[in-house]
């Protein structure tokens, strides 16, 4: 009985959060946030390109690629040094009864002290030639280390082929190291993946002519008829007119009022800085893998009853009418009204109930779940149950 309650604490205590989240959107339930459009909405065309190229990081500590294992490594390299003006007879270095052709003719050849390595990075928006971007190098063969290394000169292309950046420079993997005996071995961090800052120097720049737009369009990361329609409101209040209209959910035209024609810069910045009171659609997030289960705000659940196992659930809507005395002068109103009654029985009893009644919202029912220590898994089953029943009105979306 002791181990199963200390099972139950992470779980209590996540549901605890869930109820104190839920207990708050109740007290405040006009209190929306509001967001900049910055944050909710990116303009068209600004934004960065990814770049990848193959290269080789040489100096390491006999931590590099086994030849014998990676035969790239030892095959860039001999072509690299061929490329500089130095010719290396492969057939002096081998087994002469293997062909020239077979990669078994390099199993011989070590050069433990170079890995070969994929170098990644992003081009930024508006980056301008000579330019220094950032850079990631992972190996790609067997090799354990790459601390110390250096990365040999490395064309960067996007995804169309073409060369935008050079990168090289010497590496750090943030104090990463991998070290091994004969019968035990030792590492920190992930010494395989190392950084280069501004490793990388920009030799082409992306054509986007950002002076000669006469209007901008601003993508929502979120589509919401909402939520772009309280956008266009926004921007409309803020420049007095009629300067912005909705393409679809997700796609704002925005036209340059005059006053800004000469300072574009300055009217995108404007409006990046506008607050808007975004809307989101009702949605629970199940992991079951970990067994984590978010909640949103507008999660509604309508009049239901589930039994799951040993437990039955029961939610019910109703309320009552406030009747003003003769004189008071007031209306005649609905009062919605909830209450919340916990029982917990004997493991045999299969009468287990959890009452809700009269208009019961997400957090009585994770609360009255909370009391009796519902497990993560049935309380994952109860919701996808509630989604098929209909009664729970949000998106259910599971990962």
């Amino acid at each position: 009985m002791r181990e199963k309650e200390i099972m139950k604490r992470p779980f209590r205590t996540a549901i605890a959060t869930l109820v104190a989240v839920a207990a708050l959107t109740a007290l405040f339930p006009g209190v929306a946030s509001a967001e900049r459009l910055k944050d909710i909405a990116s303009l068209k065309g600004v934004r960065s390109n990814q770049l990848i190229g193959y290269g080789l990081v040489v100096g390491l500590q006999g931590s590099g690629d086994k030849s014998y294992k990676s035969p790239f490594t030892i095959q860039t390299l001999l072509s690299m040094l061929e490329r500089l003006g130095t010719t290396v007879d492969v057939q002096k270095l081998v087994d002469p009864r293997l062909g020239i052709s077979d990669v078994r003719q390099l199993r011989d050849v070590r050069v433990e002290n170079v890995a070969a390595v994929m170098v990644t990075g992003a081009l930024p928006p508006f980056a301008r030639q000579g330019s220094r971007v950032d850079v990631t190098v992972s190996s790609l063969g067997d090799a354990k280390s790459l601390q110390g290394g250096t990365l040999l000169l490395t064309p960067l292309k996007a995804a169309n082929g073409e060369i935008y950046a050079i990168a090289q420079g010497s590496v750090s993997v943030g104090g990463g190291y991998n070290v091994a005996g004969i019968t035990a071995a030792q590492c920190k961090n992930h010494a395989t993946v190392a950084r280069i800052s501004g490793g990388a120097t920009v030799e082409k720049e992306v054509g986007f002519d950002f002076a000669s737009m006469e209007e901008f369009t601003f993508s929502m990361h979120h589509p919401d008829f909402t939520s772009t329609q309280r956008v266009v409101e926004a921007v409309n209040t803020a420049l007095q007119g009629p300067f912005a209209k909705a393409a679809d959910s997700g796609t704002i035209l925005i036209a340059i009022p005059p006053a800004y024609q000469s300072d574009k810069v300055r009217f995108i910045a404007d409006l990046e800085g506008l607050d808007v009171r975004t809307d989101a659609m009702a949605k629970v997030v199940l992991d079951e893998r970990t067994g984590t289960i978010v909640i949103g705000a507008n999660v509604k659940i309508d009049k239901v009853a589930i039994s799951h196992g040993s437990l039955t659930i029961r939610i019910d809507e109703g309320g009552g009418v406030s009747q003003p005395n003769a004189f008071a002068g007031g209306q005649t109103v609905f009062v919605p009204e909830t209450i919340l009654s916990v029982e917990e029985v004997s493991t045999g009893n299969l009468s287990r109930v959890v009452e809700l009644d009269t208009g019961a919202s997400i957090g009585d029912m994770v609360k009255a779940l909370n009391a009796i220590g519902v497990a993560p898994r049935d309380l994952i089953s109860i919701f996808q149950t509630l989604k098929v029943s209909g009664a729970l009105q949000a998106n259910l979306e599971i990962i």
